[in-house]
């Protein structure tokens, strides 16, 4: 594999340590650590992170994912923790994900609508990047109906590759729940968002953004697929900085309300920023 560009360099950033301990001492868990986000200590320097609910071992063996996976424990309440940092860290947003608990009967719906309904209690605006809830209208319809500000559910890779990268996944029962959350309530923002690297072409690229597209989606981010460890699938390429311009431009030209296109760009970094339109 050839190395990496200079432009994924990373800049190792030291005033993350306080965020680090006050995880440590509520017990959450963030897909920032479990998933080995290259922007984790920049995140944590801002005092902000994306709280994983539903414990951190998933039912699902993503390729390219870095979360342990197993047979999960049993469901802990982290809401009050969670509620208890936010007010620590001083957040007006945040963002919350979680594991697939394809063992739990709702898929952990329930426990993203207590979640929801304690933050926005708050006065603090909640996005949630849920997983497919293996496609149960039910479950999907309890999270939306709960108010979230933003609604994202990430398709993660192109059609092409989709069953390679996520065999336990499936690209348009993706699509179709991103569909449904307009269905259920016209006016919440939904987001998605995809990797690159992986060995799509730039056709493949174009095609999932009309995808995305075709069902409402409102706000895309594409970042470069780095591999966490040598478990997990390899990089095909490292994409040019110029190609993540294209993409953002042909995705606004296909409607999107904001598209986040860079190498370190994940689904929930500058989550707020990207929520509020801003051009970063």
């Amino acid at each position: 594999m050839e190395r990496k560009p200079e432009w994924l360099k990373i800049k190792v950033n030291a005033e993350h340590k306080d965020v680090s301990k006050l995880l440590r001492k509520n017990n959450l868990h963030t897909v920032c650590e479990e998933a080995f986000c290259p922007n984790r200590m920049e995140c944590f320097a801002k005092k902000t992170a994306t709280f994983m609910i539903l414990g951190d071992v998933c039912t699902r063996n993503c390729r390219y994912c870095n979360v342990t996976s197993g047979n999960p424990k049993p469901v802990v309440d982290d809401s009050e923790n969670i509620l208890e940092t936010i007010n620590k860290l001083g957040l007006k947003y945040v963002v919350v994900t979680s594991v697939t608990r394809d063992d739990l009967k709702d898929g952990g719906a329930s426990q993203f609508v207590k979640v929801i309904e304690k933050v926005k209690d708050k006065d603090c605006k909640i996005e949630v990047l849920i997983p497919d809830f293996l496609g149960d209208l039910s479950a999907l319809k309890k999270v939306v109906m709960s108010k979230p500000d933003v609604l994202n559910h990430n398709i993660e890779t192109t059609k092409n590759i989709f069953s390679s990268v996520r065999p336990k996944g499936d690209y348009n029962q993706s699509l179709e729940l991103i569909k449904r959350v307009k269905e259920i309530d016209p006016n919440m923002t939904t987001k998605s968002g995809f990797m690159v690297g992986l060995g799509e072409s730039y056709e493949d690229v174009v095609e999932t953004l009309k995808d995305l597209r075709s069902v409402n989606c409102d706000i895309v981010t594409i970042g470069q697929y780095l591999q966490p460890s040598k478990d997990n699938i390899e990089v095909a390429e490292y994409i040019h900085i110029d190609k993540f311009e294209e993409f953002k431009k042909i995705g606004l030209e296909l409607g999107f309300k904001n598209v986040y296109s860079g190498p370190f760009v994940r689904s929930s970094y500058n989550a707020e920023e990207i929520y509020e339109g801003e051009d970063i």
